[in-house]
């Protein structure tokens, strides 16, 4: 879901009175009113309010803040006049009042600057007559830095007290300052780092109980990782990081030990031990190690220990928790072979891989690795990788961007089409999506007749005046709108589109339930997001309607918004990663774009918000480790590249509940089978009423009826994740349950062959 004009617009807004950021004016002639100072730390205030931070060498300055009400807008300070304070422990601090223009006397800010050992913490105090948004700044300049100043979004694990698995929230973000001998970290409760700029760093506020608009941010000095610093910034007893030195924490080669790196922090005020303690566990759940170790730290000192994985001699991945202390973290390691894909597969990405970490070339590694054929939003400008270096991996960009303006006038149609086609023309694009889900309120056939005539039928007049190719896609709708495309129809649509898309958003419900329109039900937990039902309808559509239209799913979901019982288990992801994809296949789709890549959304980066299903759509987790669904996603673009669909297999003589999809591929036929004998219904014991559902560990096999079914001869069972298993003999064993499973070996007519077992 691509970030819209709107929410640019709205943006900018806020960033639009910092972009032109003054440094401190007159702060090189000023003279030293104030200093305070504490181990490894010296604040020094001008006499124009300036603030100074070192560690024997000048680092930082901290000069004007800028505040925002209803009624003035954006106002920043000039200067101020420093005074010293004592604080109530008994400790000096520097307070600067700083001096506001004359069009904004109504308006006041107080700033004060207190330190500790190699911290100082700063507060901004605001007042205004009128009411005052929390968005603010403030202005910093950093001395010769060695590298650019980049932001690290910091979340906190915790356990669930209902018993389901740990989540993380948010605990900060840091915005780290470099030198080739120490660094900095401002820590702030929250900002967004697309509205800081080089000169002000954006900083958001909370009222006090008395209407003061209070704004806090820390600024520590070390060599620590981001993490750590975090918790020395506010004072947590023990702060815990886990990192591998591996790209995505993935392994392309199988029979490896996996290293593991640890630091933990004392960020209290006294000596203590700590307890180190970690384990990890497989898909199965088996303990590949564990182990622990007592630390002893002092205050602000932190050290590193080293865990080694064992190695994983075939795909799949370790699931690792470490402790320290009340902190813990947990990240997954996983192993994905290399795979000679043969190009012209069918799966990519939904959103921009806007996320450009650890490096660009990694993320371009990582689309070719795991099969991505086609990435969704691609243009010159956008964030993530730019269509001709995608082109240059093999991957194709496709372009969704527009956002149409109902109501507006031809002229204003016209003019803005024409800026639309040239972005799509100069993108390259093959496919373009106009617009996004814009048949909301869902289901009630509203503003299709605006959204051709003041979008889409401009979009397609003006690509024809300039000639171009591209095949042109509906607005993804939000679901199979019946409505919406039988109103879409009757205006005239169709026949401007080359392609039908839509986002089968899918509940607590397996991918292969198919219920059809006249049982759906609306609403945000309905029947109507359901995803085998509404490819099928789709398919209805496009034969009723004609044309010989292509069909894509342009967002396809699997999320894992943890202890909720509408969306999926980690496990339960996996497996529906992989049943999505071949059930495209069979059902004939053209394109399924899977969204997203990562876990967080653009705005807000590697940031968690647990009760936000928009955080967890990803096939990463935050921290860029796999989840098992990245796994399942490789396997089935490797699976599927070369398949044939033949049918679907009818197993009802053997046991009803028992399902299949027959695939022909250059290594012989490929059956996909699982049971439905505990329903279509994910989650379903949940309590009726409540969203929380405490979800099992991702090693937990939560499927509780099993299926024996027997069969001779030499068989390959895949699982979700790729993991492979070969079993042979006159008599094998197969056990089926509501996770797909895929078998090379048996014949094109496996009804014939499967047993009850």
């Amino acid at each position: 879901m691509k970030p819209t004009r709107r929410t640019f617009v709205a943006g900018s807004l806020v960033a639009a009175g910092v972009a032109g950021g003054v440094l401190p004016t007159g702060s090189a002639q000023a003279a030293t009113a104030y200093t305070i100072t504490a181990d490894g730390i010296t604040v020094t205030a001008l006499t124009d309010g300036t603030i100074v931070v070192g560690d024997g060498t000048e680092r930082i300055r901290i000069g004007h803040f800028q505040v925002k009400d209803t009624v003035l807008g954006g106002q920043r300070t000039f200067g101020g006049t420093p005074s010293l304070i004592t604080l109530p422990d008994g400790r000096q601090a520097i307070r600067v009042d700083y001096v506001m223009s004359a069009a904004a006397k109504t308006i006041t800010v107080t700033g004060t600057f207190d330190v500790t050992a190699r911290r100082l913490h700063a507060r901004w105090d605001a007042t205004s007559s009128n009411q005052m948004y929390l968005n603010s700044q403030f202005n910093r300049t950093v001395v010769s830095p060695t590298v650019p100043e980049y932001p690290t979004a910091v979340t906190r694990w915790n356990r669930d007290a209902g018993g389901g698995v740990p989540y993380e929230t948010n605990d900060g973000i840091l915005y780290t300052e470099t030198w080739a001998d120490t660094k900095a970290y401002f820590r702030l409760r929250s900002s967004r780092p697309d509205w800081t700029t080089a000169s002000w760093m954006h900083i958001v506020g909370t009222y006090d109980a008395l209407g003061v608009l209070r704004h806090e941010a820390d600024l520590v000095f070390g060599n620590l990782r981001e993490v750590s610093a975090n918790a020395a910034a506010v004072g947590r007893p023990v702060g815990l990081d886990v990192w591998t030195d591996q790209p995505f924490n993935l392994w392309y080669e199988t029979g490896h030990s996996m290293p593991v790196n640890v630091q933990v922090v004392a960020g209290g005020t006294v000596t203590a031990p700590v307890t180190l303690s970690w384990f990890a566990r497989d898909f199965d759940g088996t303990t590949l190690t564990s182990g622990s170790t007592v630390l002893t730290l002092a205050p602000g000192q932190s050290t590193d220990h080293k865990i080694v994985v064992p190695a994983l001699q075939q795909q799949g991945v370790a699931f690792l928790e470490v402790q320290a202390g009340e902190a813990f973290a947990r990240t997954t390691l996983s192993v994905l072979p290399e795979y000679d894909y043969q190009g012209g597969g069918m799966f990519g990405i939904a959103n921009y891989p806007w996320l450009l970490k650890p490096s660009k070339a990694d993320i371009a590694t990582l689309l070719q690795k795991i099969g991505v054929s086609s990435v969704r939003i691609a243009y010159n400008g956008a964030p993530g990788i730019p269509p001709a270096e995608l082109e240059a991996l093999g991957i194709t960009p496709n372009i969704q961007h527009g956002d149409v303006v109902f109501d507006s006038t031809p002229e204003q149609a016209k003019t803005w089409a024409a800026e639309l086609v040239d972005v799509v023309v100069d993108s390259r694009a093959r496919y373009f999506e106009v617009d996004n889900e814009r048949n909301q309120p869902w289901m009630s056939g509203l503003y299709a007749d605006k959204y051709i005539r003041d979008g889409l039928r401009p979009v397609v007049d003006r690509l024809a005046e300039v000639g171009s190719d591209v095949k042109v896609m509906n607005n993804g709708l939000g679901g199979m709108d019946v409505n919406w495309v039988d109103s879409f129809h009757a205006n005239g649509g169709w026949d401007l589109i080359d392609v039908f898309a839509f986002h089968p958003g899918r509940g607590n419900f397996t991918p292969d339930y198919a219920p059809t329109p006249d049982e759906w039900v609306t609403g945000s937990n309905g029947s109507y997001w359901n995803f085998l039902g509404g490819v099928r309808e789709a398919k209805r559509r496009i034969r009723e309607y004609g044309g010989d239209k292509e069909l894509w799913l342009t967002e396809a979901y699997a999320c894992t918004r943890p202890n909720q019982w509408w969306n999926d288990t980690m496990r339960q992801a996996a497996e529906n990663v992989l049943l999505t994809m071949a059930l495209a296949k069979a059902e004939g789709v053209d394109g399924v774009n899977w969204y997203q890549l990562y876990d967080s959304t653009i705005h807000h980066p590697q940031e968690a918000d647990p009760a936000n299903p928009e955080y967890h759509f990803g096939l990463m987790n935050r921290d860029l480790s796999a989840k098992p669904s990245l796994l399942a996603f490789a396997t089935g673009t490797r699976v599927l590249e070369e398949a044939e669909f033949v049918r679907w297999l009818d197993l009802s003589k053997i046991d009803r509940h028992l399902h299949g999809l027959l695939f022909m591929t250059p290594e012989g036929p490929l059956s996909m089978l699982w049971s439905r004998k505990d329903g279509y219904l994910l989650n379903a014991d949940h309590e009726e009423g409540k969203a929380y559902y405490p979800h099992p560990e991702v090693w937990e096999d939560d499927w509780p009826t099993k299926t024996k079914v027997v069969v001779g001869g030499d068989i390959t069972e895949i699982d979700c994740i790729g993991r492979r298993r070969r079993l042979t003999g006159p008599r094998i064993e197969l056990t089926l349950d509501g996770a797909p499973r895929l078998y090379r070996g048996l014949s094109a007519r496996p009804e014939q062959q499967l047993r009850r077992g």
